[in-house]
């Protein structure tokens, strides 16, 4: 049994979509886990921040940890430190224990992913394999999609403690299957990049800390002062550390290829527009326009739905428009969307959400794995595997801090609640600012397009080969 791939990827696949559904879900439950365990803004952010932030930072350390000590063992103590943390969550009533539970999740949710992913391209070859890398990918395509929606009908049904528990069950389930896996790891000689991890790591702990701890303690306070100081140290660290490795968990050196510097802020600057509103419309719809919860995560379809059909169909029109003018286009629709939103004003209808919310996941949809194609195909084959890396993480780490950002200006224009008054002012400075990021990234990629060279429509993955 152990040989056979099917296992391994019904293995991988009820993982990865438990991933995005713990992280979308929660963000519905916002409101009503302040109002049960009493909390004000900035705890209750680190549910969400807390989660993401270590699921970004540990992603590269636990991809090099599955090569080097086996991936199914890091799979399952992946999985097993999510679902005990999942089950935790259920029962816990302080917050703050609730926001470590959840920090430990995104370790664990990290080791997964990142081993997931690696046990699919040691068990599959050739034309499988991207058989199997396209499932996975419409799979974290489905979680994200219908996470909130999904959130809303389990709040709705089981109380915010649900949103830990179902995806819990679904990693417990996983955790069964385990034993059944076969067990890999790479013949190198290769160290994990230790320092590299740490640094990386506690730089953007300290960083969203200053941002979420902001707006409540005052940003000249001792501490937000000291987290962003140290947060600036450990950056220039981590610069130092990988540019004195020879294999280093980040290849800063990719950052010369313009086209791959392009690309790569590109895709980070889409998702921080996404994912932020991802995370507090639904506190938004809820509190400001009066939505059930189940209502919320249905209206939010709109602005992620897209991404489950549109990037098939952008990995098709690149066959004959430049794959470089469709992810400008991409940030056109994100920044647009983003300005309709804010045009409309507050209290707007669900029938004014629509058109927004669509255009917005438009632009998501059609970058989502062309992007990636176009980014990894601008640097050496050989390399292709770094710059894959650091292109996740590159998004990982952006929609982290954006997450923060839109939390530390939510909080200081609603006086630490998600409600009004303040609440829709803030989300229309929210979305000027995203609109206004856009339009500074048009302007930046653009001159590093024409430094680096237009990429050609030959090089841009079929819509076969582009990963969800």
């Amino acid at each position: 049994m152990r040989n056979k791939p099917i296992v391994v990827l019904i293995a991988v696949l009820l993982s990865s979509i438990s991933l995005p559904i713990t992280l979308t879900g929660a963000s519905v439950a916002l409101p009503d886990i302040a109002e049960a365990l009493d909390a004000d803004l900035a705890p209750v952010q680190w549910v969400v921040t807390g989660y993401n932030a270590t699921f970004a930072s540990f992603m590269l350390a636990a991809g090099s940890l599955a090569d080097l000590i086996g991936r199914r063992r890091v799979f399952t103590g992946g999985v097993a430190v999510f679902a005990v943390t999942g089950l935790l969550s259920i029962v816990t009533t302080n917050i703050l224990v609730l926001d470590v539970v959840r920090a430990v999740a995104g370790a664990g949710a990290a080791a997964a992913a990142a081993s997931g992913a690696a046990l699919l391209a040691a068990n599959f070859e050739g034309p499988a394999r991207t058989r199997a890398f396209g499932v996975f990918g419409t799979t974290l395509g489905v979680g994200l999609a219908f996470g909130p929606t999904i959130g809303g009908f389990v709040v709705s049904a089981f109380g915010w403690r649900g949103v830990f528990g179902v995806p819990a069950a679904a990693a417990l389930i996983v955790l069964l299957m385990t034993p059944l896996l076969p067990e890999s790891r790479e013949s190198g000689g290769r160290r994990l990049d230790t320092g590299g991890a740490v640094t990386f790591t506690a730089f953007l702990l300290l960083l969203i800390t200053g941002f979420v701890e902001g707006p409540a303690r005052g940003w000249l306070s001792p501490v937000v002062l000291g987290a962003f100081v140290g947060s600036a140290v450990l950056l220039a660290a981590f610069v130092v550390i990988e540019r004195r490795r020879p294999d280093p968990m980040l290849d800063l050196g990719l950052l010369a290829s313009p086209r791959f510097m392009a690309f790569s802020v590109t895709a980070a600057v889409i998702l921080c527009v996404l994912i932020p509103l991802v995370v507090y419309l639904p506190s938004y719809f809820t509190e400001v326009l009066g939505m059930s919860s189940e209502r919320a995560g249905t209206v939010l379809i709109a602005l992620t739905a897209p991404s489950l059909v549109l990037p098939s169909l952008a990995g098709v029109i690149a066959k004959w428009v430049p794959p470089s003018a469709i992810v400008m286009v991409a940030v056109v629709l994100v920044g647009a969307g983003a300005a309709w939103m804010a045009l409309a004003g507050p209290k707007t209808g669900t029938g004014q959400l629509l058109g927004p919310l669509l255009t917005i996941g438009f632009g998501f949809g059609i970058s989502m794995g062309l992007i990636d194609g176009v980014a990894i195909s601008s640097v050496a084959v050989d390399r292709a595997g770094t710059a894959a890396g650091m292109l996740n993480t590159a998004r990982l780490a952006s929609e982290t801090v954006a997450i923060a950002v839109v939390g530390a200006v939510l909080a200081a224009t609603t006086d630490g609640r998600l409600a009004d008054p303040g609440f829709s002012g803030g989300l229309r400075t929210v979305l000027w600012a995203m609109a206004g990021l856009a339009v500074v990234t048009l302007l930046v990629c653009g001159a590093l397009l024409r430094r680096g060279g237009r990429v050609s429509a030959t090089t841009a993955p079929t819509a076969e080969s582009v990963p969800a």
